[in-house]
């Protein structure tokens, strides 16, 4: 008998009630994006300065997800998950009061470090209340908290913010907190594994050096962009820091009989290779949701609301979806399936990248749905798989990780998007200023229509020709940034795409046929 089918209370009732806790979490990780111009207005700041509201959370987040096994060890995993929805619920009020933005910036960290124990404990907590044979539907469940979240994230900011006031997007944890406390006390149990056990005396060192070398990456990925990349003393600084910590707490773990995170997980090829696939999940997921509200915020006129509306009606479809990947995992080999999703994806992001200035709302909501329906095909295989031979005990470290992978595949996939659009659309200006002469029949044909227009509107002459000429540069700004969003989102499908051939060649695995004779027993 597995220690899933010791627990007396319903699987399905225990993993609806930790994802009420984790749910939360992983919508604040986007729910602010939209409401920083409101911030930076409201508490007297610049727009740059706002970003570290962002910022903060994710640094903190990031230190703390790799940590959450070994801390769910020391304090046993229940009281370490109700000690985080405490602590997040807590901070979260206090991000709603805040004054001023240093105020803001400090319990926005303080809220990343208590809410990010929550994905994993209820990673691990859904994975052991279910029997092997039904943990394709587990990671069904929990998929819905990690993909549909920061999918439902930028459009309830954006409606929050809109309106009644930024400040109710921290409020509104509050009573969800509460309630989901008083939820897991009663139905939550932990089994033997997952009860506080002695974790023997505090590794300061290698504690230090993980804290040091994530929370300098994040602020690398954070920030590069802002601060012109590696031009910049401060983010060659911080990329220094990050290489020599990471570096150096992977020498230090290694040699720890008892290490804060479990790196030895990485050794089998099932839980290593699904944890590179779910880094994609996280790049596709995370930087897809950044550019497509920017497109249509910046190219065609649609508030922050709308903005966020042209990502929800994904969220259903993902919500569908999910179940029915579920019972696919036990009957599909988790490669082929993960392989499907990456194709699926990838044409997706092809498909957005075909939009001209004449789409519309109807036409982005589609592609988006196209974007997203691929990853409950990645996450679900991919999550089961890497924890198909994770034993009981290591649930937490697993969990821990696997979260890790995800956050910074996000991080490091809105990082090189941003760059990749920025940069591209250099190029495309670049290369569309090179037909405005007089010797380009399509240019001089559009000038003198427009000239002709003013003219005939009572416009002189030759103010006529300068009024034509700025229309035609600013059609030509519109033009070239479409056509960087184009370039940014085959730069993805072309990453998915070769994903989908690699996924192919991962390690051969009987998981569906594993499942179905657990299943039989």
């Amino acid at each position: 008998m597995t220690e899933a089918e010791q627990t007396s209370s319903n699987p399905i009732l225990v993993s609806l009630v930790v994802s009420i806790a984790a749910f939360m979490e992983v919508l604040d990780t986007t729910i602010a994006n939209v409401a920083l111009s409101s911030i930076a207005g409201s508490l007297g700041a610049s727009s740059e300065e706002s970003t570290w509201v962002l910022t903060s959370y994710l640094v903190s987040n990031g230190i703390v997800l790799p940590l959450s096994g070994w801390l769910s060890g020391l304090m046993g995993r229940k009281a370490f998950f109700i000690a985080c929805i405490i602590g997040f619920t807590f901070t979260s009020f206090m991000c709603g009061i805040a004054n001023s933005l240093p105020m803001l910036i400090v319990f926005r960290l303080l809220q990343g470090l208590a809410g990010g124990g929550l994905q994993p404990a209820q990673q691990a907590i859904i994975k052991d209340s279910f029997p092997p044979a039904k943990l394709g539907m587990a990671f069904a469940i929990t998929g819905i908290t990690t993909l549909l979240a920061p999918i439902l994230g930028p459009s309830l900011g954006g409606y929050i913010t809109d309106n009644f006031s930024w400040r109710w997007i921290f409020f509104m944890n509050v009573p969800i907190g509460l309630l989901a406390v008083f939820l897991v006390k009663l139905l939550v149990e932990d089994p033997p594994s997952a009860q506080k056990r002695d974790v023997g005396s505090v590794d300061y060192i290698g504690l230090g050096l993980i804290a040091l070398g994530l929370g300098a990456l994040q602020i690398v990925l954070d920030k590069g962009q802002q601060e012109d990349w590696f031009d910049s003393s401060f983010i060659l600084i911080f990329a220094a820091i990050a290489a020599a910590g990471l570096i150096l707490s992977i020498l230090w773990l290694r040699q720890q009989k008892e290490p804060i995170v479990k790196l030895s997980l990485f050794a089998k090829p099932s839980f290593s290779m699904p944890c590179i696939m779910i880094f994609f999940v996280g790049f596709a997921l995370y930087s897809s949701a950044t550019l497509l509200p920017m497109l249509v915020q910046s190219n065609y006129g649609y508030n922050a609301t709308l903005a966020g509306l042209v990502l929800s009606p994904a969220g259903a479809v993902t919500l569908l979806m999910m179940p029915v990947v579920g019972k696919l995992v036990t009957r599909v080999k988790a490669k082929y399936l993960i392989s499907f999703g990456m194709l699926i994806s990838a044409v997706g992001m092809w498909a957005t990248g075909m939009v001209t200035p004449q789409t519309d709302y109807a036409t982005f909501v589609l592609v988006r749905m196209l974007q997203t329906i691929g990853l409950p095909f990645l996450f679900v295989p991919a999550s089961t798989l890497a924890f198909s031979e994770v034993s009981a005990e290591d649930s937490s470290n697993a969990s821990a990780i696997v979260s890790l992978m995800r956050n910074l595949g996000g991080s490091i996939g809105i990082s090189l998007v941003t760059n990749q659009l920025i940069h591209s659309q250099q190029v495309e200006q670049s290369a569309l200023v090179q037909h405005l002469t007089s010797a380009d029949p399509g240019y001089a044909s559009a000038l003198a229509a427009y000239v002709q227009t003013y003219v005939q509107s009572g416009m002189p002459a030759a103010q006529a020709s300068n009024a034509a000429l700025g229309h035609i540069y600013q059609e030509l700004m519109h033009q070239a940034s479409i056509l960087a969003y184009r370039d940014a989102y085959h730069f993805v499908a072309w990453i998915l795409l070769a994903l989908a051939v690699i996924a192919l060649f991962m390690p051969g695995n009987v998981l569906h046929k594993k499942n179905a004779s657990v299943a039989a027993h």
